[in-house]
């Protein structure tokens, strides 16, 4: 149980977890992490990208593509996927309810196209509210979740293309704000935002060569707790580009590596002088830009290759049923520095897979990544295998 006051509920609700997803260190003066509102869209929803890194854009196929680049479900060798993962999160520090749990799916229409949908909940576990004299208001789960449906289709026998529409609902006070009789009512947010993501296959007939992804993700509204227009967030739109190549050397054993790029499309948020007057015409500049005008904008400044994070990953693959992968993510220490090994097995059994992925504990304290010694397991199921589809779909599938 955590006591929050109650004001500060839906700001520190936020900044709780961006902080503990972006592993934030305020040690050095010149550190200014760029941060968003519902940090939970940035989780790797998936128990196979989590054992490699968070790696995704350019991987083979499968049923939770959606998360990553759904341009590639229709280069899948399946007509239906289904998958589920449950991810704990802070097990760590000895939390048991704040966990994100999604469920993914596609269906080919035909050779050329393909519809998914999917969704994404996240937990925040049991909080007490109480007000700044400790008044009890009341035990409240916020909790956090996104709908998706999407839409690819292949322009060539190469190249694809994916288009998905998001639902976002971040209800991080349950209205305790207004049965409480508090002046400044919070509420929950409400986003709409969108995903244009490509693939590119130049693999052969045994899937054997090199295979690029790239992705805009989260395009679409700021998300405000009040309404109050001028203190609303940006959502983590991203721009991400990866590459994978995968080596057949028979027909039982396989290896892929990858590497994924990703960059916030957020502005960084303005550096304090101590001025008031100043510092208070960058807040409003900050907050009142257009979310277009963000995107762009948060190209500007200096060190822009410290704001891109990197996914590397490795996948074994051993007759299709067996992998074992390896991963590692790399996050500049000026962004928040999460750097960490990931690495993980999948079984594949006829129609079933399942995932599992291991976070090597690293950093301490703030910066002690909040997957650390956690397992998080995955299921997923191959359904109408078309005459492409091998026997037994590797577990990459």
């Amino acid at each position: 149980m955590k006591r929050l006051f109650f004001q500060l509920t839906a700001l520190l609700c936020g900044m709780f977890s961006t902080i503990l997803l972006n592993a934030q260190t305020t040690g050095n003066g010149n550190v200014n992490v760029v941060t968003t509102a519902v940090p939970f869209l940035r989780i790797s929803p998936d128990a196979r990208a989590g054992s490699m890194g968070e790696l995704g854009l350019a991987t083979s196929p499968d049923a939770n593509s959606s998360f990553y680049n759904q341009a590639k479900t229709p280069f899948s060798e399946y007509n239906t996927g289904i998958g589920v993962t449950y991810t704990p999160w802070l097990k760590d520090l000895g939390l048991n309810d704040v966990y994100m749990l999604t469920a993914a799916g596609y269906h080919k229409l035909d050779n050329l196209q393909a519809i998914t949908a999917s969704i994404r909940y996240f937990s925040l576990g049991s909080i007490q509210f109480s007000d700044y004299n400790g008044n009890n208001w009341g035990e409240g789960r916020p909790r956090e979740f996104s709908l998706d449906l999407g839409y690819s289709r292949k322009l060539s026998d190469r190249l694809s293309l994916g288009l998905a529409l998001r639902y976002i609902n971040s209800n991080l006070t349950l209205g305790a704000a207004a049965a409480s009789g508090s002046i400044s009512a919070y509420k929950a947010g409400n986003a709409v935002s969108a995903d244009l993501s490509l693939y590119y296959n130049l693999t052969d007939a045994n899937r054997q060569g090199w295979a690029f992804g790239a992705s805009l993700s989260n395009l679409g509204t700021k998300i405000g707790y009040t309404n109050d227009a001028t203190q609303k967030e940006y959502i983590p739109a991203n721009l991400g580009i990866g590459a994978t190549y995968t080596k057949v050397f028979n027909d039982q054993n396989k290896i892929s590596f990858g590497l994924d790029l990703n960059k916030l499309l957020v502005p960084s948020p303005p550096v304090y002088t101590g001025m008031t007057d100043v510092d208070s015409a960058a807040v409003d500049k900050y907050h009142n830009q257009s979310v277009t005008s963000s995107w762009f904008n948060s190209f500007s400044g200096g060190d822009q290759l410290k704001k891109i994070n990197a996914s590397i990953g490795a996948e074994y693959t051993y007759n299709e049923q067996f992998a074992f992968r390896l991963g590692y993510f790399y996050e500049d220490q000026s962004q928040g520095g999460r750097q960490y090994f990931t690495m993980g097995v999948g079984l594949k059994y006829n129609l079933l897979g399942l995932n599992f992925s291991y976070l090597v504990p690293s950093g301490s304290g703030i910066t002690r990544n909040p997957l650390s010694n956690t397992i998080r397991f995955g299921l997923t199921f191959d359904l109408d295998g078309g005459d492409n589809a091998p026997n037994t779909s590797g577990a990459d599938q």
